[in-house]
């Protein structure tokens, strides 16, 4: 009896851990606006520390946060699906939802006492031309919404940036499906154990080490709390300035007995689909890349990597 007291306890205190990090899906209030033209230019760069997002795979469907949201860098990457209500005026009929990737961070300006939609404890999206007159006609300005944080559906897999010089290592990392906000970042070098990385602004994560000429893996965890590990991203030869992508063990800890292994997510530059009836070695097999000593567990449905 006792012992199933203290797995039932062990249970709900994993079920209790598992509701806390799982992002929030309700719906609230906010405004939005838009900035920039139809053509998204001024959309580019910004203070997520992304560059061309034609290129890197967010496009258009993108939005600056106010301070309320922007969170000092930390939701960027999240994903957020938006409508626009209570506007008759200015909402389109059955205009629906979008769904946009926190790109940028929309600055207060504490000169003016109007229109201060940015400013605290405001929460508002500065959209993109072309996602804002999906909801309204754009001479609404600004338009009333509710919004609610959404996973994010990315093609490919994660990618890594590498910038920085001999003394110091900065990587970008975006394209990340999911939660889609990085909150940790780890990186090993073929001749080095694991280091913390710290966020330098945005999603750029930076390290003080000298690790040119050495292969980089990097353990990439989301505000969700699960971790994705790349092993071998970068080879020795890599260059600052190059972009890098891999394979990813998925490692989600469970308190359950019948979870005690690790799971297995795959996480490449490619779409790739493996059927649920595949062995775990069958899929390494096929990536060319040994299977871990633990179990991998598959899902009912085909992995997608992504």
């Amino acid at each position: 009896m006792a012992r199933f007291k203290n797995f039932f306890m062990f249970m709900v205190l994993h079920l209790l851990m598992t509701m806390a990090l799982a992002i929030d899906t309700a719906w609230y209030d906010a405004r939005a606006t838009f900035y920039g033209d139809m053509k998204g230019g001024d959309t580019m760069q910004g203070a997520c520390g992304y560059g061309d997002l034609f290129k890197q795979g967010y496009g258009l469907e993108t939005a600056a946060l106010s301070t309320a949201l922007f969170n000092n860098g930390s939701t960027c990457g999240a994903c957020f699906e938006i409508m626009c209500v209570n506007d008759p005026q200015w909402c389109i009929p059955n205009a629906g939802t979008i769904k946009i990737t926190a790109t940028n961070f929309c600055p207060p300006n504490f000169t003016k006492t109007t229109d201060v939609w940015c400013n605290p404890p405001q929460k508002h999206f500065d959209l993109s031309m072309p996602m804002f007159v999906k909801l309204a006609n754009y001479k609404a300005g600004v338009i009333p919404v509710r919004y609610r944080r959404v996973l994010c559906s990315k093609q490919g897999g994660v990618k890594f940036e590498i910038k920085g010089n001999r003394y110091w290592t900065l990587v970008t990392v975006y394209n990340v499906g999911g939660a889609g906000d990085v909150t940790d970042v780890k990186i090993k070098g073929s001749n080095s154990v694991w280091q913390q990385m710290n966020r330098n602004w945005g999603q750029n994560w930076q390290i003080g080490s000298a690790l040119a000429g050495q292969s980089l893996s990097f353990q990439v965890t989301t505000s969700d709390g699960k971790m994705v590990q790349f092993d071998n991203v970068a080879p020795v030869n890599w260059r600052f300035g190059q972009t890098f992508d891999g394979f990813g063990i998925h490692f989600q800890s469970s308190m359950s007995s019948s979870h005690r292994t690790s799971s297995l997510e795959l996480a490449a530059s490619r779409t790739t689909s493996f059927p649920s009836s595949m062995k775990c070695k069958e899929i390494h097999a096929r990536i060319h890349q040994p299977p871990p000593k633990s179990i991998c567990f598959l899902n009912q449905n085909p992995i997608h990597v992504n």
